[in-house]
């Protein structure tokens, strides 16, 4: 088979949602920041500018992906994945501070995220674990250290600090239970984000009687069920470790959050009203979002967007552009785009012939899906500002890159697969 006959059976369709998705992303980063004063259209103080060159190196990008045999990635997975958290503890030497987070490396006038690509790495890194012929995740020895992988970087993360580049690696879950981590612990993950939430929403002492109740009532209900007296002993531990969570929740809470990060949380709790303070971002968002109507304002038309009302949009807040300019049609068929390209990937990494790349397009689809389900809540004041970018959308060379390489290292793990048929 011919070397261009190889580069057909690569999937198109993947590749058009992805470019699709950074130019109507590029488009909105125009105009969330156009100068009027700037005197010409490539100059690279322009931030508008600086993303059409990330874009352009991009594809330079995804011509040096592909162009590797497909076995590349398999063969140092662990090598990458070892130079990722290398990258990451560089930071608490060499890393600049920025906003707060001491998360870059600084080179002149621009800055590398290590963050963004560790997301690729680690998702190697886990799909050549599960591949292994001696890994069984349905064995908890074997969960132990998947989660050990995946924890790794999200560690060296979390104190930079950035909790929602770490948030993330939650994503990892859903790779795992398809390849057999049992429901329960998707149940576990869902129940104790409640009983953190609620904690915070209702207090310990009625969170603490609903556990009781909700206790109870399983506990009839199996009673009623199986004609059997049910364990009271296991009903009573799983319950007092739900209470004593949700007496830790306050701890957490005072002494491991930042100042910052409590604030966001008790604004979309109703807790707090602060739309010139700390909740400025996210009440403007809405703003703008909320007057864009059905059809928006017209590109480069937005009052909000205009007037700088969000600042800096054209990052983590991009979304709101599209929402005041193209707005509620504009909005669907962006969410329409998000939602074909991640469906595409789970149908991708189903049809795989090996494990290796089944798990890697897994982890590639639940990471893109935490990113932009967790994004577009966050403009949308349904989540709490953690700092968690658009994929192909928010302004960044490290961000636009770290999602290229995740998203083309599978495109190519999937054409792989023809290529020695």
């Amino acid at each position: 088979m011919s070397q261009s006959k190889v580069y057909l059976k690569f999937d198109w369709l993947t590749i058009f949602l992805f470019f699709a998705l950074v130019g109507i992303g590029w488009i909105n980063i125009y105009s969330a920041s156009l100068d009027e004063t700037a005197t010409a259209f490539f100059d690279l103080s322009n931030v508008y500018s600086k993303q059409l060159m990330f874009i352009g190196l991009s594809v330079l990008l995804i011509i040096f992906i592909l162009a590797i045999d497909s076995k590349f990635y398999e063969r140092f997975s662990s090598v990458i994945y070892i130079i990722s958290l290398v990258s990451l503890l560089g930071l608490f030497v060499f890393g600049k501070e920025i906003s707060g987070a001491t998360s870059w490396y600084s080179f002149g006038p621009f800055g590398l995220q290590p963050s963004e690509f560790a997301k690729a790495a680690t998702a190697l890194a886990l799909a050549k674990y599960c591949s292994d012929m001696q890994t069984n995740i349905g064995e908890f020895k074997h969960q132990i250290r998947a989660f050990i992988i995946i924890a790794l970087p999200a560690i060296f993360i979390i104190p930079q600090p950035d909790p929602g580049s770490a948030l993330v690696y939650a994503a990892f879950i859903f790779p795992l239970y398809r390849e057999g981590l049992h429901f329960v612990y998707l149940l576990l993950g869902f129940f104790a984000a409640a009983l953190f939430v609620g904690t915070l929403a209702f207090g310990v002492i009625w969170v603490s009687l609903g556990v009781i109740a909700i206790g109870a009532l399983i506990f009839a209900y199996n009673a009623k069920r199986n004609r059997k007296r049910p364990p009271i002993i296991r009903y009573s531990i799983i319950a007092a470790a739900c209470i004593g969570f949700a007496f830790s929740v306050n701890y957490i809470f005072e002494n491991v959050f930042e100042q910052r990060h409590r604030d966001r949380f008790n604004i979309v709790l109703g807790k707090e009203t602060d739309s010139q303070g700390i909740g400025y971002n996210t009440n403007q968002s809405e703003i703008a979002i909320g007057s864009g109507g059905w059809t928006g304002k017209g590109w480069t038309q937005g009052t909000q967007t205009k007037g700088n009302f969000v600042p800096e949009q054209h990052t983590d807040y991009i979304f709101s552009t599209v929402g005041e300019e193209w707005g509620f049609v504009g909005s669907l068929v962006v969410i329409i785009l998000f939602v074909a390209l991640i469906i595409r990937i789970i149908y991708l990494a189903e049809r795989q012939k090996n494990q290796f790349s089944r798990v890697y397009g897994y982890s590639v689809g639940a990471i893109l899906f935490l990113h932009f389900f967790v994004n577009v809540g966050m403009v949308t004041g349904l989540f709490p500002t953690v700092g968690i970018p658009l994929p192909f959308f928010s302004y960044g060379g490290s961000g636009l890159w770290g999602f290229t390489i995740l998203l083309f290292i599978f495109v190519r793990l999937d054409g792989g697969n023809y290529y020695y048929t």
